[in-house]
């Protein structure tokens, strides 16, 4: 698998250097804008995609429906969406990244061509923010945000700017961490600190690792009915997808928080260390952080 390759133990070790788009500052985007990340993202969309989907059949989602997905990236859910609304629905993506959506638009080419017909015209790209575009006035039947809010310097003004654009009787999803439970098992090495660090990592940009724990609050100021608040806990061995998920964001990004001083060099070799050990133990668990979806109804 192509994921597996790029983000083997030596090349992630090789390619911290060119990880991170050095023309992308980190208060723009912690992750970095250039095609290592949006492999990550593929391979991210693939493992909580089970997740995602229960939250999407919770809400059930309706042929028809007009759809935004807020900080789309490259494009994964808002693909899924248009499945799920079919030609008389739409899905328009908000992105800051014209890499990330001019890779979408050629995947939706592509698939056509593939498939001998004409390119979908139900999909919609928006080059900005949330903060930057202009969106319809109650438009949409649904508004996506995930993994996004909490980078986002304003997140409340943020979400009031969502609202907005929902339709009465809409419905606005987001699924972001509240960043406790991630861990190792042993417990007891390096990797103890790995967490806290993380913390301080989102924190060092402003962004807020707790901000799911935020939102019930906001919405019940605004209006928005709670409909759905639904914590996932995830624990994989040294075979799954999900430990290969956590190795292709803490190893280079472990190093990254190093050289900006959230943890000294000492203490990241450690973790690294700790974390390799861990990979050598068939008997390892890996514990993800806690991913929240939290669904609202706007009145």
């Amino acid at each position: 698998m192509e994921i597996r390759r790029n983000f083997s133990r030596i090349g992630l070790i090789l390619q911290i250097d060119q990880y991170i788009n050095t023309n992308t500052t980190m208060s723009e985007y912690l992750l970095g804008i250039n095609q290592k990340e949006l492999e990550r993202l593929q391979f991210q969309h693939k493992v909580w995609a089970e997740v995602t989907n229960d939250f999407w059949d919770r809400i059930n989602i309706q042929k028809g429906w007009k759809c935004l997905d807020a900080g789309a990236g490259p494009g994964f859910a808002s693909k899924n969406l248009l499945e799920r609304v079919g030609e008389e629905g739409e899905v328009t993506l908000v992105e800051p990244s014209a890499m990330y959506l001019k890779y979408f638009d050629g995947q939706m080419k592509e698939k056509a061509s593939a498939n001998s017909n004409r390119t979908p015209n139900n999909y919609h790209l928006l080059n900005g923010t949330v903060e930057t575009v202009d969106l319809p006035e109650n438009h949409y039947d649904f508004i996506f945000v995930r993994w996004v809010i909490a980078f986002v310097d304003e997140p409340e003004i943020f979400l009031q700017r969502l609202l907005k654009a929902l339709k009465p009787k809409g419905i606005i999803a987001i699924q972001d961490y509240y960043y406790e439970g991630l861990s190792l098992y042993p417990r007891g090495g390096a990797f103890e600190g790995v967490a806290d660090a993380v913390r301080q990592y989102y924190y060092s940009v402003g962004g807020n690792p707790y901000v799911t724990g935020e939102i019930p609050a906001w919405f019940r100021k605004h209006d928005i009915d709670l409909i759905d608040y639904t914590p996932t806990a995830r624990s994989g061995d040294n075979n799954s997808d999900l430990i290969l998920w956590a190795e292709t964001f803490l190893i280079p990004h472990l190093q990254i928080m190093a050289d900006r001083g959230i943890v000294s060099q000492v203490e990241c070799d450690a973790m690294i260390a700790d974390w390799w050990m861990h990979r050598k133990n068939p008997d390892a668990r890996f514990f993800a952080p806690i991913l929240v979806s939290v669904g609202g109804r706007k009145p």
